[in-house]
């Protein structure tokens, strides 16, 4: 079976390890962790990074451990931040946690030897009182190896609290509780997480005498130079209330072409070899773009189901003019209805609606002169169909599956009507 590093390198997911990891990983599986700590009640296309870390440890025969921060939420982790995090109640931490472990296991199975662990370090973090953490976390670092962690260093001029100066200290606390309690030898994270993390192997290594190992993996930015993971929107969430799986769809097939090759490596299972030949594919014809549609349909499936993939798939395709709309499932035209805008009518309102009305009512014309001009023109369609002359009026026969109408202007714009009662 390959070891970790020998899955990750290839893929350009090692950004540094400590000293003798390699050496650990051949010897047999490890129980590796990441943790998440719970600022939002969904995690974001962002955090898929560490947590394909963990799917591949648990592929290479390694025990898996999630730590959801209910404890670290508390405190609020400076790393990579230029000013501090608002403080949560325990209310929302705790609301937060309990979402976030639910969309954390689906990437990871929880059954056989090498099932995978939730751990909550609210569990040991609050309960431990002030002078317990000084004695077993805090007499074992000096001042002067704190300051020189980047975390610290970068905000020395804007300052930072003494409750952020000690996150590192907390998550090192975590590291060794985990050490004790799973046998866990290995934590993993973004680039920004490795002064956290080798302070927890120091404090391993101080409180036990033992070796325990870091592994962290590069932050992904765009070609532009953006951070990862944002949309015009903002924050791409996993959570479909947040982001629809038809934008999250949309959110993978619009990859650049510079980053899908990345995106293909960092977020898919799929053999380096076959990563390879999707791309030839797409040298030989960009336009089809290959590779972003596989990613968008793999990283759909995964994260709502491949029911939910293949609808959005064929709600894409019927958009832009790849599916004839009158063979759309209603499942399919549901989706739309939450993409589109909608106008919701009662149904004897919507049978006999001449359509210069209807494409007022949409929004796609401006007036019923405005419509009139466009259907001369042959601007607009009604489920797909040119719309013939303005005398023409919907009835029950235009309503598909009995509820929906599309009408069209142009190949980008449009717009469900949708009967009710």
């Amino acid at each position: 079976m390959s070891t970790l590093l020998q899955e990750l390198t290839p893929r350009g997911l090692v950004h540094d390890q400590t000293p003798g990891l390699e050496a650990r990983l051949a010897e047999g599986p490890i129980s590796g962790y990441v943790g998440f700590d719970p600022t939002a009640d969904s995690l974001h296309v962002g955090n898929l990074v560490p947590v394909m870390g963990l799917a591949w440890l648990q592929r290479c025969g390694g025990r898996p451990i999630i730590v959801v921060g209910g404890g670290t939420g508390m405190v609020g982790d400076p790393s990579g931040k230029r000013a501090e995090r608002p403080v949560l109640s325990v209310e929302q931490i705790d609301h937060n946690v309990s979402r976030i472990r639910a969309q954390l296991e689906r990437f990871v199975s929880f059954e056989g030897a090498n099932g995978a662990l939730v751990r909550n370090n609210a569990d040991w973090l609050r309960p431990l009182g002030l002078m317990e953490f000084l004695r077993d976390a805090g007499k074992h670092f000096t001042i002067n190896y704190m300051l020189a962690k980047d975390s610290v260093k970068n905000r020395m001029e804007a300052g930072m609290s003494f409750t952020e100066f000690s996150y590192m200290l907390v998550q090192a606390y975590d590291f060794w509780r985990l050490f004790r309690l799973d046998g866990c030898e290995l934590q993993m994270g973004g680039s920004d997480q490795w002064g956290n993390i080798t302070a927890g192997t120091e404090l391993i290594s101080r409180k036990e005498g033992r070796s325990a190992h870091g592994l962290t993996f590069p932050l992904l930015t765009t070609a532009t130079g953006a951070k990862f993971g944002k949309s015009e929107q903002g924050n791409v969430w996993l959570d479909p209330e947040k982001t629809s799986p038809y934008k999250f769809f949309q959110f993978w097939l619009n990859t650049d072409d510079r980053d899908v090759e990345r995106c293909l490596k960092f977020f898919t299972f799929f053999p380096v070899e076959e990563i390879a030949a999707l791309l030839e594919e797409q040298a030989r014809d960009p336009g089809k773009r290959p590779a972003q549609r596989r990613l968008a349909e793999e990283m759909t499936a995964r994260i709502h189901g491949a029911e939910a993939a293949r609808n959005v798939v064929a709600a894409s395709r019927l958009l832009f003019g790849g599916t004839e709309l009158r063979a759309a499932s209603a499942e399919v035209l549901e989706v739309l209805s939450r993409e589109l805008p909608v106008v919701t009518l009662p149904r004897a309102e919507v049978e006999g609606l001449s359509i210069l009305d209807a494409l007022v009512k949409s929004g796609l014309a401006s007036s019923k002169g405005d419509a009139r001009r466009g259907i001369q023109g042959k601007g607009f369609l009604l489920n797909g169909e040119t719309v013939p002359a303005p005398e023409r009026t919907l009835s029950a026969a235009d309503l598909l599956h009995g509820r929906y109408a599309m009408v069209q202007k142009g190949k980008r714009n449009h717009a469900l009507l949708v009967a009710e009662g």
